[in-house]
């Protein structure tokens, strides 16, 4: 069956299709689109789930998703759609923040797929890419020739180019480097009706040439063009703002300035006049134009070296008044961090180091960047500026006592420097700490996007926040400022609750106060993010009817039956845009989780709060993502939506809130299809900027899918490992030569699913406790002792690794530590934790805590030597139990070389001289918990020279690795690792957990590592 018209075809032989409709037979569509294109297609619910939020406030459920793999793959799309009036959503990272990533329309996802840098040419400093490249990817392989795409977006590391160009993304170094639109050389292009074609520069007299208003579609194009330049490039010119940074309504301004030969506001020159060059003009267009292809990019070269200075204000309104006087310093970047966001970052360990050193007046900051040709060069420029800026700072970087009050010219009472990369970084990492912050709240009312990036001349920033600010307490609410105040560029996100209708009023009335505002300082709509569905409605009212009907125009003479991602930048009268429609969040919007929480939520709104908490930027998809950190692993393996902590968390939610059919969540499909392949890693709860703890969710979930729907044997047998470890050590070593036996695995593999290629832990007859009652107990007797440490003898340590707990003894003993291991403790309650048997989890965690909390008052410390179990019972504890007693518990327990770091008893160890070089590879329980480091410093002082690999999870995961259905996908996170070590220079690979170690054993060649604190032991002097 296939999508025919239900019109007249003597009339029109196109079906009539509303976008706000959803009256389309996917089924068919699916069907129609296979038999035209080699890529997927998919129309199926969790699909079109997955694809209906971005970055934004919004969502709009798709009508299906094409992956296509080449151009022609796009152009029958296209072409298909085009006869059915269908709408086409070109779409790359799903990062965009004003909603135009989402529509009721076939989205095209490049992002998977094309993605492949065809060309870089360094001697003409120009790249040939697929519109999915990421940013990053393309910066990463120009490198080694010392260039770079200049725009760089906050989110470079997740965004695609054609998702740049849709945006003509910048970013914090806009002063330097402009927008995407100046280095759009070149595009191929897929039109409306899909035709292919080439948009690259041509002169004026070749537009003539190819118009032709009655003709084909490029024909109709281009007669549009040329009517634009000769009939409405006076009004363009006296009509857009004078802004570098606006990227509201259609590239007009640049058009016309290219065809007159004029300057662009900032300087920018344009060449010779009598040119145009068409594949700029689609630069802002969001995808509304065209379908952007393949593109040719110039490039830029990589600055020499940086220097920064960050300057310290009283309050945010003096720092507005001294970025205009700064600019006269010509910085590549100037960004500001208001009091609201220091005072928060105040509150956070990882910002410490840095704003302890502000002085105590400090409540707003303007970092400063330059580039520089050299070290002396940019200390130059730091010192010039600090002596016009901040005349009054003593050498010690403290304003003096005596300090006269500063004048309207002298307005910083600080300023710090940084020039080396580690230096400056911390300081962009506190600027760049704003939107994290933010977006961490798990309340109704939320830090929203929807007039986060007017621009406004930097000269206007005073009065613009002032009078900003007396908006918001119009409007009953707050919000803190920050970004990129040298182009007059500030995010600003009201608190508001879209949940309620008075929230509605709030969005509404608010961005129309300030589009009003931005009109009176000859602002731009959006200086960065784009119109959207937040901002589209208010460029009628900040270009004047004339240009709204320009705009129209030429969005038909491209795009006849509008179809290209409609309702951006511009719309027709009988299907108005408006930012309180298609809200993620509005008065309707209802969530009932089927069940009751088991596990301690202590965030507000508690599980709902954590399970709407995904505000989804899309870093679980970043550069980070697959080559560095921790989150998350399935989807560097994968690159689908549905393995990302986004697309996990946005499933989950649709599937509570009415969007997918009740109870969804705990059906077999839902669980294996969405939460199954989440490994538990933790990632997202130090990768994730909002901090969404899919970990914990997926705990929750699956211990309701488990009460509903009872459980297999195998997963039983895992959440029961202990007793049969317990069992195999008894046996031993009967029980590790039966597994061996021909046929064994094959029968373990047909009847339980446990992956016959894996090794099998091996069982010890003596145990680590065994061990350590024969030696009899402590050599260090408690009195002579500083410290006392209870060595936990978790299940893998104390059955199949003893050797660990043995080097922990050793190494701990050599520090004068007071040890015991005692007979009562085993399971920490991780196994049965990781398969949903919470309230057996519970049960066992009730117990240790019985024993160990006492011991804990009394003065010991607990040494745990597995990282899942030491985070087990310093963090899962904590959401199992609540209570003093779980809280002293999880205080007082460490890793084993976490006790030793965290109280540096290594000083008084004597190490033998080591000559050996060390890759260690980190674990993700350890990693997400910032505990990771720990293990490194110990093994430094020890001797050895460490390379600690940026790696993520092995993929492992406990039991997960063992299940056959999982063996190719724990394979495919394994490789990556892999990589990573045969890449690095280490004589020996160190890794601190069993399944990190199980899975680089598996590795060709591999060997099972040792732990850190076995190398450690072995470097203990005898």
């Amino acid at each position: 069956m296939s999508l025919e018209s239900s019109a007249d075809p003597a009339t029109d032989r196109r079906a009539s299709y509303d976008y706000r409709s959803d009256d389309i037979d996917r089924p068919a569509l699916v069907a129609d689109l296979e038999t035209l294109v080699d890529c997927d297609v998919r129309a199926d619910s969790y699909s079109r789930q997955l694809y209906a939020t971005d970055a934004s406030i919004y969502e709009l459920t798709p009508i299906a998703v094409v992956f296509p793999e080449s151009t022609d793959d796009v152009a029958a799309v296209l072409e298909y759609c085009s006869e059915r009036r269908i709408p086409v959503l070109p779409r790359g990272g799903g990062t965009s923040l004003a909603g135009q990533a989402v529509n009721r329309a076939v989205v095209l996802d490049f992002i998977r797929q094309m993605n492949e840098i065809l060309a870089i040419d360094p001697d003409e400093g120009a790249a040939t890419v697929q519109a999915g490249t990421v940013i990053e990817t393309l910066n990463e392989a120009l490198a080694s020739h010392d260039l770079k795409f200049a725009p760089d977006p906050a989110w470079g590391d997740k965004s695609a180019i054609g998702g740049a160009i849709g945006n003509n993304s910048t970013g914090a170094h806009s002063l330097q480097y402009g927008k995407t639109d100046a280095y759009v050389e070149s595009a191929e292009v897929v039109l409306a009706d899909g035709t292919v074609t080439e948009f690259g520069e041509v002169t004026l007299e070749e537009v003539d040439d190819r118009a032709d208003s009655d003709g084909d579609l490029e024909g109709r194009i281009y007669a549009a063009v040329r009517r634009v330049v000769d009939e409405k490039g006076d009004l363009v010119d006296e009509t857009y703002p004078d802004r570098k940074r606006n990227v509201s309504g259609y590239n007009l301004d640049r058009l016309v300035a290219e065809a007159r030969g004029d300057a662009l506001p900032g300087g920018e020159e344009t060449g010779d006049p009598g040119t145009v060059n068409l594949a700029r003009l689609l630069a802002g267009s969001e995808g509304t134009l065209a379908v952007v292809t393949e593109v040719t990019v110039s490039l830029t070269p990589v600055p020499e070296t940086k220097a920064v200075s960050l300057l310290c204000y009283r309050d945010l309104h003096d720092a507005m008044e001294d970025v205009a006087p700064i600019l006269e310093h010509d910085p590549a970047a100037v960004e500001v961090l208001d009091g609201v966001l220091l005072d928060l970052a105040c509150d956070t360990a990882e910002f410490a180091s840095v704003t302890e050193r502000l002085p105590d007046r400090t409540n707003a900051v303007l970092l400063v960047e330059f580039y520089a040709e050299d070290g002396d060069h940019g200390r130059e420029q730091v010192a010039g500026l600090l002596a016009d800026r901040c005349p009054d700072a003593t050498a010690a970087g403290e304003p003096a006592d005596d300090a006269p009050v500063l004048e309207a010219g002298e307005r910083a009472i600080d300023g710090l420097e940084a020039y080396d990369d580690a230096e400056r970084a911390k300081l962009w990492k506190l600027r760049k700490s704003g939107l994290p912050i933010l977006l961490s709240r798990t309340t109704d009312e939320k830090h929203v996007s929807f007039i986060e990036d007017t621009a406004v001349p930097p000269e206007n920033l005073p009065t613009f926040v002032e009078r900003f600010e007396a908006i918001l307490d119009d409007h009953d609410t707050y919000a803190s400022f920050y970004a990129h105040a040298g182009p007059g560029v500030l995010h600003v996100r009201p608190l508001i609750n879209t949940k309620t209708e008075a929230g509605l009023e709030q969005l509404h009335g608010i961005a129309d106060d300030v589009t009003d505002l931005v009109v009176e300082l000859d602002g731009a709509v959006s200086g960065e993010h784009g119109d959207g569905r937040a901002r589209t409605q208010w460029n009628r009212k900040r270009y004047g009817e004339e240009l709204w009907e320009t705009f129209q125009d030429v969005k038909t003479a491209f795009d006849p039956d509008w179809i290209l991602n409609p309702g951006q930048i511009v719309f027709r009268e009988q299907n108005p845009t408006d930012l309180r429609e298609n809200l993620r969040f509005d008065p309707e919007y209802e969530f009932d989780a089927g069940f009751e929480p088991t596990l301690e939520w202590n965030n507000d709104n508690g599980f709902q709060g954590m399970v709407e908490l995904c505000h989804g930027c899309g870093g679980c998809r970043g550069e980070q993502s697959t080559t560095g950190g921790v989150m998350c692993p399935t989807y560097r393996a994968s690159k689908e939506e549905s393995t990302s902590t986004r697309g996990r968390a946005n499933a989950l939610r649709q599937a509570m809130s009415g969007d997918l059919e009740p109870g969804e969540a705990f059906t077999d499909e839902f669980v294996e299809e969405v939460m199954e392949l989440c490994i538990g890693c933790k990632g997202c709860a130090i990768d994730c900027p909002s901090e969404v703890d899919m970990a914990k969710l997926k705990a929750e979930v699956t211990h309701e899918y488990v009460e509903r729907n009872g459980t297999t044997l195998r997963d039983r047998l895992f959440a029961n490992v202990h007793a049969l470890s317990r069992l195999g050590s008894r046996f031993a070593p009967l029980s590790n030569v039966l597994p061996r036996v021909p046929g064994a695995r094959w029968l373990l593999e047909a009847t339980l699913g446990i992956d016959s290629s894996r090794p099998l832990p091996t069982f010890y007859g003596e145990t680590f406790r065994d061990w350590f009652d024969e030696r009899g107990g402590a050599t260090v007797p408690e009195t002579a002792a500083e410290r006392k440490a209870i060595v936990y003898p978790d299940t893998y340590t104390n059955y199949s690794n003893p050797d660990a707990g043995k080097a922990t003894v050793r190494v701990l003993e050599a520090a004068g530590v007071h040890v015991t291991v005692p007979d009562e403790l085993g399971d920490t309650g991780r196994p049965a934790f990781s398969k949903g048997f919470l309230e057996q989890a519970r049960e066992t965690a009730v117990g240790n805590v019985e024993h160990l909390a006492p011991q804990v008052t009394n003065g010991w410390d607990v040494v745990v030597v597995e990282p899942s179990d030491a985070v087990m019972l310093q963090s899962d504890y904590l959401d199992l139990l609540d209570d003093d007693a779980v809280e002293a518990l999880a205080a007082s327990t460490y890793g084993a070389c976490e006790y030793v770091d965290t109280f540096q008893l290594d000083e008084s160890i004597t190490f033998d001289v080591v000559d050996e070089d060390l890759t260690y590879h980190g674990h993700c329980h350890q990693k997400a918990t910032a505990k990771d480091h720990h293990a490194v410093g110990v093994l430094r002082r020890a001797g050895y020279a460490v390379e600690s690999l940026d790696s993520g999870c092995c993929g492992m995961a406990g039991s997960f690795g063992y299940e056959a259905e999982h063996g190719s996908m724990s394979d495919a996170i394994a490789s990556i690792l892999y990589d990573q070590v045969a890449n690095s220079d280490g004589d020996r690979v160190v890794a601190p957990g069993a399944s990190c170690r199980t899975q680089l054993e598996n590795r060709p060649g591999g060997e099972n590592p040792p732990t850190p604190i076995e190398v450690a032991a072995e470097a203990l002097e005898e």
